[in-house]
C-alpha cells in the first residue's frame, strides 16, 4: 500500500486535469523493453502463502497491451479506454482498474485525466431554451517511467553508452576579456566609479 492511498481521501493529492492529450511522452522500443524488464520482478511471491507479489501475471499483460499495442512511440500519445485495455490483455475492465493501480504503486507508470470542452443545450430559470458549456472527462492519458531515468528522451541503441559521463563539466580553454577601462568622463563609468568607491571596491 502506497503512503498516499493509506491518508485519508481529502489529504490526498488529486490526479492531475489535463485538456486535449495529456502528457505525451515517446519513449523507443529499448525503453520500452526496460520498462517490462523492470516490472516483471515484482510478481515474485514476496509473502507465504501469496502466488504473486505486487503484480499478477494479468497485470503485466495489462502493462504489456499498453506498451505495445496502445503506446505510439513517436507522439507518445496513450490514451484507451478501460474496455479496449481489458480486451488486449484478455480480462475484465475492474481488472484492469486494479492492475493500473498496482502499476502507478510499483512506480511502472502513471496517468492524468483527459478532459474536454462541450457545449450542451440547456433551459434557463424562465425557460429559455440556451446554450452552456460542460467540462467532462474523456479518458485517462498513461505515460511511462523509463527506470534508465531518460524518460521521454530515452537514448536510442546506437547511443546506449555514450562517451563521457553525466556529470561532466566542459570548461572554455579560452580566457574570458579583461573588461574595458571606466571612463571619468561618461556620466554612467562616473557614477558606477563613485558607486565603487562607496562600497570601497575601487
Amino acid at each position: 500500500m502506497s503512503i498516499s492511498s493509506s491518508l485519508p481521501k481529502h489529504l490526498r493529492s488529486r490526479r492531475e486535469k489535463v485538456f486535449g492529450d495529456g502528457r505525451p511522452r515517446p519513449m523507443e522500443r529499448n525503453a520500452k523493453a526496460r520498462v517490462m524488464a523492470y516490472a516483471r520482478p515484482f510478481t515474485r511471491r514476496t509473502e507465504k502463502g501469496k502466488h504473486y507479489g505486487q503484480l499478477t501475471p494479468k497485470y503485466i499483460d495489462v502493462l504489456e497491451a499498453l506498451l505495445w499495442k496502445f503506446h505510439n512511440a513517436l507522439s507518445g500519445l496513450c490514451f484507451p479506454s478501460l474496455a479496449k485495455i481489458a480486451k488486449e490483455a484478455g480480462c475484465s475492465p475492474s481488472t484492469v482498474a486494479e492492475a493500473l493501480k498496482a502499476l502507478e504503486a510499483t512506480g511502472v507508470l502513471s496517468w492524468v485525466n483527459r478532459i474536454a470542452r462541450i457545449r450542451e443545450r440547456c433551459e434557463d430559470l424562465f425557460g429559455n431554451l440556451g446554450t452552456r458549456w460542460r467540462i467532462i472527462r474523456t479518458s485517462n492519458a498513461y505515460h511511462f517511467h523509463d527506470p534508465k531515468g531518460a524518460g521521454s528522451q530515452a537514448l536510442p541503441s546506437e547511443s546506449e553508452f555514450p562517451s563521457g559521463t553525466s556529470i561532466q563539466e566542459s570548461f572554455s580553454l579560452v580566457p574570458a576579456p579583461s573588461p574595458a577601462p571606466l571612463d571619468p568622463d561618461n556620466p554612467l563609468d562616473a557614477a558606477l566609479i563613485r558607486f565603487g568607491k562607496t562600497l570601497k571596491a575601487l
